[in-house]
């Protein structure tokens, strides 16, 4: 039996690995808050629940913990790495947690000891921990890590391959071939392996290679562009004896679309002001403590339709700190951050400032980050199609922000942003101001942006 026949044995029942793991954790955190609910809040409660409406509690249990669990993704078992994992298991539990405690409060109108439910919390989270570490080995044992061919054109694939290099646990790049070795050479070749990866390479070898592996049933990996992006996010029209795809290109937002979003971000900018102000007030005596400089610092972006306007942050560097080496990216140990900044950094709280932007109507509350216009410049004379963004408002938090990481290339997050603005809707913006704090704390987003090492090809002069 060879490799891949070997590593491809238990392919089939991927699917069913995956559903008993994520039923054997749901059902032990639901029988964990069973036994809590019948056992401590029931019984105090004033007037205690009987069968239908114990059933109907932990029914509503079950709802929420599943649609945190899918927003979050603490389901995704052979996805994601062990401590993300966990940490999205995570915010689930605790988001649940602490709705089902209000939602006692409110039920029988006066405040319950909280101490049970943080006991189950705990109880929950070791178990998730278990699980976590349990399914993980059993799914590396059955499932190891594909081995891939990489094909490549004229463009560099460094950035792609050191990606895929984090997720070792997933896959392996075996061989990498230029295109021009020839599709039917790479055709012969990746039979010895579990798939291809398809670089950027020109667009009818692309095809010609897309529908080769189609035909002998190998698995590949495509590197989208641009034009992909726009393709996949039209509408199929079914109106003729053909498919056809629609792609309206409004240019950005319908208008009524506008009008619901930015209603949205008044409500939300003003909801996160009045919650946020204690640190608003703690941060601004800590920055005025530790150099006596400003509070705030401020800088001219980019929004829509190429409109420039000063954007507020909390100051996290030296005053003039980009007097003498000009506007460059700060690196994760960068001797011009204050030592508070790199706290704020961290966190992204430096960020908070931005709900005034968005008060104003500069900003969304989602939407493409902005980007500075001595930047913006640059990388747009390498990739033009960078102007895309701004078809929307720029945002305090974005798809490419969810989805991507702090070194993400200029071109991969347009590809992301685009994928926002072509997939637009009320409840998208909804899920990612949601999924926003998962991603504040996660050390993954910042991964390979250490010293300031990191370039961007984009940015290249």
């Amino acid at each position: 039996m060879s490799e891949k026949e070997n590593n491809a044995r238990f392919e089939p029942y991927k699917r069913i690995v995956k559903f008993i793991s994520s039923a054997v954790i749901v059902l032990l955190e639901l029988a964990i808050y069973y036994y809590v609910w019948m056992n401590y809040y029931n019984n105090n409660m004033t007037i205690s629940f009987w069968r239908r409406g114990n059933w109907l509690i932990v029914g509503e249990y079950l709802v929420l913990l599943l649609m945190l669990h899918r927003m979050y993704g603490g389901l995704k078992i052979g996805v994601y790495k062990y401590w993300n994992l966990v940490y999205s298991h995570m915010i689930s539990i605790l988001g649940v947690n602490a709705f089902s405690y209000v939602q006692v409060v409110l039920f029988d109108k006066k405040m319950h000891n909280p101490t049970a439910l943080m006991l189950m919390t705990l109880v929950e989270l070791f178990g998730v921990m278990l699980w976590a570490f349990g399914f993980k080995k059993l799914y590396t044992a059955l499932f190891p890590p594909k081995r891939l061919l990489l094909v490549y054109g004229k463009k560099s694939m460094f950035h792609l391959m050191n990606r895929i290099d984090t997720r070792e646990d997933k896959y392996e790049i075996i061989l990498t071939l230029p295109i021009d070795d020839g599709i039917e050479h790479i055709i012969k070749r990746a039979e010895d392996y579990d798939g291809i990866i398809i670089g950027d390479i020109p667009a009818r070898a692309r095809n010609q290679l897309l529908k080769l592996c189609y035909a002998n049933n190998i698995r590949t990996y495509t590197v989208p562009k641009i034009s992909d992006i726009l393709l996949r996010t039209s509408i199929e029209l079914n109106i003729f004896d053909a498919p056809l795809y629609l792609s309206r290109n409004y240019g950005g937002l319908a208008w009524d679309q506008r009008v619901i979003k930015r209603i949205v971000d008044i409500v939300v900018a003003i909801a996160m002001l009045v919650i946020t102000s204690p640190f608003f007030v703690v941060i601004a005596i800590a920055i005025k403590c530790t150099d006596q400089g400003p509070i705030f610092y401020t800088q001219n972006r980019l929004t829509r339709d190429g409109k420039i306007f000063r954007i507020y942050k909390f100051r996290t560097m030296v005053v003039d700190a980009e007097k003498k080496s000009g506007p460059i990216k700060a690196g994760e140990r960068d001797l011009r951050v204050l030592p508070i900044g790199r706290f704020l950094r961290a966190t992204r709280m430096d960020e908070l400032p931005q709900l005034l932007n968005i008060l104003k109507g500069e900003m969304s509350v989602v939407g493409p980050r902005p980007e500075r216009p001595e930047l913006a410049e640059i990388i747009t004379k390498n990739i033009p199609e960078f102007d895309f963004r701004l078809k929307v408002k720029a945002g305090l938090t974005g798809y490419a922000q969810i989805y991507g990481r702090y070194c993400t290339t200029s071109y991969d997050k347009l590809k992301l942003d685009l994928t926002y603005i072509r997939n637009y809707s009320i409840w998208m913006d909804i899920k990612l101001i949601f999924m926003t704090p998962k991603v504040l704390l996660m050390k993954e987003s910042t991964d390979g942006f250490e010293d300031g090492k990191w370039e961007d090809p984009a940015l290249k002069k």
